[in-house]
């Protein structure tokens, strides 16, 4: 009875680590909502630019990761990777640039993702299509098939911005069917929208992974 008891509020307060990977084309404000969530406040970020060095040493966290691809490892310079504590879940958030020489390493972090954020600068008319076809090539791929997916429509405080319903049809997310799926309108300079967004994620993630 006691270790049952035990079991059990080891489940129930038990820190739960989930993995999210968070992309995006350049300038919708990934990095922007990375460290709001982490510090809280705003920080000055820098366009995330990727490119490989094989032969360089790992100098910490912060824009330059190791990761090993096949035999060897590979330090990938304009990647932010940050633990977000929140709610007694231990969310690795990974924001990878966004920039399009950038977007063909984006597969290279799939692997074990759990939940997928999307980052759309809801002020962006030009490239909304653009946004919706990397989100579809992304959605694509079989190392992503049982993630969830959690659209940020960024920028809402910005008088051009469209609206989450506008997004949700430009993006065509009606049509993933097959797909837990939910969009969130944020400002992620005030913060705003950024935690429900966290609640839907953390959630559904959890639903998904209970028998």
């Amino acid at each position: 009875m006691g270790l049952t008891f035990t079991k059990l509020f080891s489940r129930l307060f038990a820190k739960k680590e989930m993995r999210i990977l968070m992309v995006g084309l350049d300038a919708a404000g990934k990095t922007t909502i990375l460290y709001k969530l982490k510090l809280g406040e705003i920080v000055t970020t820098i366009p995330t630019i990727g490119e490989f060095d094989s032969n360089s040493n790992f100098h910490g966290k912060r824009k330059s990761i190791f990761d090993c691809f096949g035999m060897g490892c590979l330090r990938i310079n304009g990647f932010n990777v940050e633990t977000v504590e929140y709610k007694n879940i231990s969310f690795t958030v990974w924001d990878v640039g966004g920039q399009d020489k950038i977007r063909p390493l984006w597969r290279h972090y799939f692997q074990n993702t759990q939940g997928l954020i999307f980052v759309v600068d809801s002020n962006d008319r030009d490239r909304v299509v653009e946004a919706r076809d990397e989100l579809h090539r992304m959605l694509n791929e079989d190392e992503l098939r049982d993630a969830v997916l959690l659209v940020f429509a960024n920028k809402q405080d910005l008088p051009n911005a469209m609206n989450a319903a506008e997004i949700t049809d430009k993006l065509g997310l009606h049509s993933l069917r097959q797909r837990h799926w939910y969009i969130q309108s944020t400002c992620a300079t005030s913060g705003e929208g950024l935690y429900e967004g966290l609640d839907w994620l953390s959630s559904n993630i959890a639903s998904k992974a209970s028998p």
